[in-house]
């Protein structure tokens, strides 16, 4: 018997938790059929009792004694199989109960485990960007130290010999080639009066306004750009304009602007062809998106134009910058700034085919726009008054061409004298930084005569 209970113990030991709640099944189906036969015997019992009360004489006391103790035994058993069944069912219930406490607590150190593993990527994600904004501060004082040194020597080279100019216009077309769809921050600061740049309120205007990450897009490309960090410049518009192709389709605005911001890079670059087909490429869309009058579609044509133009294609230009120049008349109206950039560029254009009457006509107009919008005395009105001057000598009006340098020689002798007698005015009525019309112009423009 020790032995029976010695195996009983050591199988119940081994067995799971499933196994003791099967097994407690299978007990509790044959109590209650056990259950059943004692309910059926007590019952047999206790009709055999009143019977027996009845005729207590043919049966006698003692077979009487004897059923009542059969039906006393019969309803002690019953009462300790439903004591058994309960038991049964409390055991079965519990262990359900437990069995939901395991798997919530399953669940629950999964959710541990997967947070713990989220704080860990965040602690490295956080970790990167700190360092990331750390080098970003690092460049942007570096930045900060170097505009204010380009500040310093721009101020310096304005008054410079005049035979030195063209040197210096060139750089600083090198400097400004890409600035030609919208303006830096900076550049909106010194711009004072004018709170938004003009190719930015022409594209509002238009119902497109250029986002503000394709701007801060423009401005990190400029950075790399400016300091022929072209292959960092060229991959980081690459994965921008696959990323907005991926999220907004090939046929969108933003990636027009993403790729003439691309073909400025190659223009750098003198990679003509591959930029040539980047403007086409953008025009096509702003063109189906915009409308073939839109301010951004005369932007992408001025874009097309001085490449062309770069590559000495003047005939193929010039109706890219005269249908540049209706659009921007009728968007802008035809006393806008921009539209005397455009009037700059396509004289420019005229002078380098022969055409010396248009080109005078051409800065005449610019002329006048400039000196009714900036005043009279400012650098861009004597930069088209020396154009102007420039289209005069060509033509052998040497007379012309005496009175406007004459004027332009007056107004930057006044300016030195303020200069000298510590003016803090002097030489802070300078034009904003060179759009790309303009850097266009002064950097192919020849020297008078």
């Amino acid at each position: 018997m020790s032995l029976m209970v010695e195996a009983s113990e050591s199988q119940l030991g081994s067995m799971t938790a499933d196994d003791i709640v099967a097994g407690t099944r299978q007990v509790t189906k044959g109590l209650e059929a056990l259950r059943s036969e004692n309910r059926a015997l007590a019952q047999q019992l206790q009709e055999a009792l009143l019977q027996g009360h009845g005729q207590e004489e043919l049966l006698g006391s003692q077979a009487l004694e004897l059923l009542e103790e059969k039906y006393d035994l019969v309803h002690k058993s019953l009462e300790r199989l439903e004591l058994g069944l309960g038991e049964a069912k409390v055991l079965i219930a519990l262990s359900s109960h437990m069995g939901a406490l395991e798997a919530e607590k399953q669940k629950l150190w999964a959710q541990v485990n997967r947070l713990g593993q989220e704080n860990l990527w965040l602690r490295d994600e956080l970790a990167v960007t700190q360092e990331r904004l750390q080098q970003s501060e690092e460049t942007v004082a570096q930045l900060e130290e170097e505009k204010k040194h380009l500040e310093f020597m721009n101020q310096l080279k304005q008054y410079d010999a005049k035979e030195e100019q063209p040197e210096l216009e060139d750089t600083q077309w090198r400097k400004d080639s890409l600035v030609s769809l919208f303006a830096s921050d900076e550049e909106e600061q010194r711009q004072g009066s004018q709170p938004i740049s003009m190719a930015v309120a022409a594209a509002q205007r238009g119902g497109y306004e250029i986002p503000a990450r394709l701007r801060t897009m423009h401005n990190l490309v400029i950075q790399y750009a400016s300091r022929g960090r072209y292959e960092v410049a060229v991959p980081l518009c690459k994965q921008a304009l696959a990323d907005l192709e991926k999220s907004s389709g090939h046929s969108h605005p933003d990636v027009a602007t993403m790729l003439n911001i691309l073909a400025l890079v190659y223009r750098d670059q003198n990679k003509y062809k591959e930029a040539t087909d980047l403007l086409n490429d953008a025009l096509d869309i702003r063109e189906q998106t915009l409308g073939v009058e839109h301010p951004a579609v005369a932007a992408t044509l001025n874009n097309l134009a001085v490449l062309y133009g770069k590559r000495g294609k003047y005939q193929e230009a010039e109706p890219l910058c005269r249908r540049a120049l209706a659009i921007r008349e009728k968007v802008l109206g035809p006393a806008h700034p921009d539209v005397a950039k455009q009037l700059s560029n396509l004289a420019l254009l005229c002078q380098n085919q022969g055409k010396f009457e248009e080109m005078e006509r051409y800065y005449q107009r610019a002329l006048r726009i400039y000196q009714s919008q900036l005043g009279p005395h400012d650098p861009t009105v004597a930069k088209t008054k020396n154009n102007l001057a420039t289209s005069y000598l060509k033509q052998g009006k040497y007379q012309q061409a005496e009175e406007l340098y004459k004027e332009i020689l007056t107004l930057h002798n006044k300016e030195l004298a303020a200069a000298r007698h510590g003016d803090p005015s002097a030489g802070q009525s300078r034009a904003e930084p060179l759009s790309q019309d303009e850097a266009c112009q002064l950097s192919e423009r020849p020297a008078p005569g």
